[in-house]
């Protein structure tokens, strides 16, 4: 929201210079974004007298004009087809920055066609003045030579912009500033409310209110015989400072009044209406032609202004083009009416029409100011343009007024500490516009009708404390905690933590993508469409492709790969760690590690090999060993996620029940259905499915305990039914002397020749640590046995001779 002090001084008596106006604002919350000085802009521009202008000798469209500056007389090549002599106009000196163009003129006369120019004669546009470029300002008004260019061109007012907070919307009109300056402190309110009109005859228009949940009440005068010219200066000045460009008396004055009362008003001609004039709700297959020009379906949802020939405007958002003012209008039928935020800011999203009226209606108007701005509007129009009023029409009531709200005075200080006497916490609560019923410490107050966000005691406290300054309230730090501090991360944060500091570490960038994807993706990665659970499917979501929450971090990592590589990226390496939903239950969200590599083979004159789901094991192994957790508890087999490859993936089990992992290439199906070139290698953990280990006193590493005795190394070979993983094998015979046996691999699986159909030999080293003291042949013999039998045992094979 922009002002001018100017401005802000008709409606507030103060003697505060612009940094105490400031300090005020920042008082009472009006977060100030940016202040513009133009005396200080425009300082090194100056009033210049230019007493000849001659054609240029080698451009026909340049004049070398001869200038009275501030600094004596000076040459300067011009190519305003205005130039002349006797004019006076803006000169900016060597060096000079121009605002308006962006750049900063030579420090050094510079040659233009041969011809040596010390200096610029300035457009309206250049000084950011106005729009105008096609000539260089040409004073009416007689300036000495020298006068700031400020002081000539009448911009010495300072431009205030802050920002709006959406619970404040009557901040989006001046004299809702003024009002919360003057309780702050800052001066006295003046409230200038606007006189009444007693209109010389009934208004021929009528109206009819066809949906009071959308447009509860509905005002609206008329004028005839108005001359729709230029708007008064000053009101031009004051829509300039604050970026708005003059059009017409008619138009200017409804944007004047949006700025200055934050009540958006609109104007119809009058000739072109078939009355009765009636807001309703749309109907399917009605369209609306904008005053922007562009064609609008209307739905049955939308508030929208109508008359007999159909719809004329969209109520709360924008007018329609069939019945707008021009140069030419003559009789006005001017609106002023009260929409329902929710639903304007539900048209203007379907629409995406972005205006000054929808953005002060959605966030809710004061219902009771639609006299006060048709009055206040009148009133300027007859004054400078003319005409004949008649009397207002008002159909429809406005929205019941706010209902009184308790205020317990003794919350100020049990809520913020500050010692505030009634009298104080009275004033303030009056000089805010609210009516108080005193009734010892507990207040019946009723809010003003511009305030919406005033429900409840606590909201009045904070009014209290607003205006009595935040830097009043006493800093007590919080006591220390009993036992000094404690950690703060969770131990399941903490796992996140290791995971992310382990992949990246490892080549892998962090990714942070939606918790969301289209449902059809989470189709592909929950098992099918039916699988896709309708408790989370999203309301209302941010964009149409992001309508379903996501079963699986590996569509969104597979959709971001694909958008590198579009972008020329090679191999790309992908993880992210965050949580996936599978249900709203409240065990089905759980947190997820998801790595994901779109493999490139290298181009290297010695060759190699590109990532495989080997590598994407390797990776998932690495992360677990930095979580704590040993890798021979885990057993891999075979997968049952549809999303994965069935020949080219693998499941990780704790167990035969529990699955805490998936890796290997991502099936071609879900590839092709998503748009996405493949292969893609990946796996995802599921943190939550990890046993908890043992904390340790620290973060350091163990001792190393060095085997002071000679490892034994032995091989085995058994006949297994072909379903059986190898990974089993290695199991049992780890779990057969947990003490001594170290490792176990596998270095040779075989099936063909000397084996039945059915069966495959799994061969594998054991190693077996000493500890203590020496083992001998009867020790070691003892153990081979052990591994034998439970490897028998627990997978129904047999030793291979």
């Amino acid at each position: 929201m922009k002002f001018t002090l100017s401005w802000l001084e008709e409606y507030l008596a103060t003697k505060a210079n612009r940094d105490e106006i400031l300090a005020y604002m920042m008082k009472a919350g009006l977060e100030v974004e940016e202040v513009v000085t133009p005396a200080e802009k425009l300082a090194a521009f100056t009033v210049a007298k230019v007493r000849e202008a001659v054609p240029h000798p080698d451009a026909d469209k340049l004049r070398v004009c001869t200038v009275d500056t501030i600094e004596g007389q000076k040459q300067i090549v011009c190519g305003a087809p205005n130039a002349r002599a006797g004019m006076s106009a803006i000169y900016a000196p060597l060096g000079t920055y121009i605002p308006g163009a962006g750049f900063s003129l030579d420090k050094k006369p510079r040659k233009i066609r041969g011809v040596e120019s010390h200096g610029m004669l300035c457009s309206a546009k250049e000084l950011e003045a106005g729009d105008d470029h096609d000539g260089i300002i040409d004073l009416t008004e007689y300036f000495e030579i020298g006068t700031p260019a400020a002081t000539a061109l009448g911009q010495t007012d300072t431009l205030i912009d802050f920002e709006v907070t959406p619970n404040r919307p009557d901040w989006l009109g001046v004299a809702g500033i003024a009002r919360d300056l003057a309780a702050a402190g800052a001066g006295r309110f003046l409230a200038n409310e606007p006189k009444s009109i007693d209109g010389s005859y009934d208004c021929p228009i009528g109206v009819e209110i066809g949906a009071p949940e959308a447009c509860p009440t509905f005002t609206g005068l008329m004028i005839t015989g108005v001359k729709n010219g230029p708007s008064p200066e000053w009101m031009q000045n004051r829509l300039k400072a604050v970026g708005i460009q003059p059009k017409s008396l008619l138009v200017d004055v409804t944007n004047y009044i949006s700025l200055d009362r934050a009540r958006p008003l609109h104007a119809f001609d009058a000739t072109k209406l078939n009355e009765p004039i009636v807001p309703r709700l749309g109907k399917a297959g009605e369209k609306l032609v904008a005053l922007d020009g562009k064609t609008y379906d209307i739905t049955e949802d939308m508030c929208v202004i109508t008359d007999r020939s159909g719809v004329i405007g969209l109520g709360g958002v924008m007018g329609g083009e069939s019945t707008a003012v021009s140069d030419d209008t003559t009789d006005i039928f001017l609106e002023s009416a009260w929409f329902d935020p929710l639903r304007t800011a539900r048209t203007g999203r379907t629409t995406g029409i972005v205006s000054d009226a929808r953005y002060r209606f959605e966030r809710g108007v004061d219902p009771r100011s639609c006299l006060d701005g048709l009055y206040q509007a009148a009133r300027i129009i007859l004054e400078h343009g003319g005409g004949e009023v008649s009397r207002p029409v008002i159909a429809g009531d406005p929205p019941a007024p706010h209902e009184k709200v308790t205020f317990h005075t003794e919350d100020v200080t049990r809520l913020t500490g500050l010692d505030v006497k009634p009298a104080d916490m009275k004033k303030m609560l009056k000089a805010l516009g609210c009516d108080i019923e005193d009734a010892g410490t507990t207040w019946y107050v009723i809010p003003p009708s511009w305030r919406f966000d005033i429900e409840q005691s606590a909201d009045f406290v904070e009014e209290v404390a607003r205006l009595t300054g935040y830097d009043a309230l006493e800093e007590t730090p919080l006591p220390p905690l009993p036992g000094g501090r404690k950690a703060l991360a969770t131990p399941l944060q903490q796992r996140v933590r290791t995971a992310r500091r382990t992949l990246a570490s490892r080549g892998f960038v962090e990714a942070v993508t939606w918790s969301f994807m289209a449902r059809e993706n989470a189709a592909l990665f929950a098992g099918g469409a039916n699988a896709v659970s309708p408790a989370l499917t999203v309301a209302n979501p941010v964009a149409s492709e992001l309508n379903q929450m996501r079963p699986s971090i590996l569509g969104n990592l597979a959709e971001a790969a694909q958008h590198a590589a579009d972008h020329g990226a090679r191999e790309v390496k992908l993880f992210e760690a965050g949580p996936v939903y599978l249900g709203d239950g409240p065990k089905d969200q759980r947190t997820m590690v998801t790595a994901l590599v779109r493999p490139v083979a290298p181009r290297h004159w010695q060759g190699a090999d590109s990532y495989d789901a080997y590598n994407a094991k390797a990776d998932l192994f690495a992360v677990l060993d930095a979580l704590g957790q040993p890798p021979e508890r885990f057993q891999i087999g075979e997968h049952k996620a549809g999303h994965f490859h069935p020949g080219q993936a693998a499941a990780l089990k704790l167990g035969p029940k529990v699955t805490v992992a998936h890796f290997g290439a991502l099936h071609p199906r879900v590839l092709k259905a998503m748009d996405v070139d493949g292969p893609l290698i990946a796996f995802e953990l599921n943190l939550n499915a990890l046993p908890q280990m043992k904390v340790k006193p620290g973060k350091t590493k163990p001792l190393f305990e060095k085997a002071d005795l000679t490892p034994i190394r032995r091989d085995l070979a058994f006949v297994v039914d072909k379903a059986t993983p190898a990974g089993e094998l290695l199991r049992l015979a780890r779990g057969a002397e947990k003490n001594l046996i170290s490792s176990a691999d596998v270095f040779d699986v075989y099936a063909g020749s000397g084996i039945d159909e059915d069966k495959k030999s799994v061969a594998f080293e054991i190693t077996i640590q000493p500890r203590g003291e020496a083992l001998k042949d009867a020790d070691i013999d003892a153990i081979m046995k052990k591994v034998i039998g439970a490897v028998e045992k627990g997978t129904g094979g047999s030793l291979r001779a």
